[in-house]
């Protein structure tokens, strides 16, 4: 029992406000990190971490069955679920999708501004660990594991400051690289027509052009990122 307590002490525990020039400056390397193409191609699966597990997230709340998640090398992704192929459940799993990256990166701007870093990774782990039983190849087990190695070790051996600062860093990361992956799908889409992005499957099922989905998505991942700097900016 007193080992429970001591550990949810520890999650619940908040954390000092990072100094300014900390903070602006974790912002700037999660910026760098979407900008420049290196850096973004060996992070950019977490954020497809996050798309994939929206999609799974929302279709296991509207009643389909989960049939796995599959993450691959090259960044992509792909949920399977069984239901029904049309209908409310359906359009809102796809729409889940690229929406979930941003809203995820909102919902840790509010714990980061309330103060609590430590309670934010931890719940990081606890979602990585629910969706690793639904990953069903070597590599999406590898990247799902490896990127929970990495937030365990900073949460478990970090310091309170550097707690802070990577998880400022991730928040950062995930509004950041939310709005680059809506304008990579747009840029995907004018190359190849006929795909089957999230944006065309549900043009096929709305009878709505993808092209306005797309800026759905857009429109979710923006006001996200402004409101995200705004629940930053009181909490400093």
């Amino acid at each position: 029992m007193d080992l429970l307590l001591g550990f949810w002490e520890r999650v619940t525990a908040r954390n000092d406000v990072l100094p300014l020039i900390p903070a602006w400056l974790t912002i700037a390397a999660a910026a760098a990190i979407v900008l420049v193409p290196a850096l973004w191609r060996a992070c950019r699966n977490v954020v497809t971490i996050a798309h994939e597990g929206g999609h799974a997230l929302v279709a296991t709340l509207g009643g389909r069955q989960l049939d796995g998640i599959r993450l691959h090398s090259d960044t992509s992704g792909l949920t399977v679920s069984r239901g029904k192929p049309r209908g409310l459940g359906m359009v809102l799993t796809l729409l889940a999708g690229y929406s979930s990256p941003a809203l995820l990166g909102l919902g840790a701007a509010w714990l980061l501004s309330l103060g609590y870093s430590v309670g934010l990774l931890w719940l990081l782990l606890a979602a990585l660990a629910l969706l690793l039983i639904q990953v069903r190849n070597w590599f999406g087990l590898w990247s799902v594991l490896a990127t929970a190695t990495v937030i365990f070790a900073v949460t478990w051996f970090g310091s309170a400051f550097v707690q802070s600062v990577f998880a400022l860093l991730v928040t950062a990361f995930l509004l950041l690289g939310a709005v680059r992956t809506v304008i990579e799908l747009q840029g995907s889409r004018s190359r190849r027509r006929g795909t089957a992005s999230d944006a065309d499957q549900l043009a096929r099922l709305t009878h709505i052009p993808g092209l306005l989905w797309v800026g759905v998505f857009l429109i979710i991942a923006i006001a996200c990122a402004v409101l995200g700097a705004g629940l930053l900016g009181s909490g400093g």
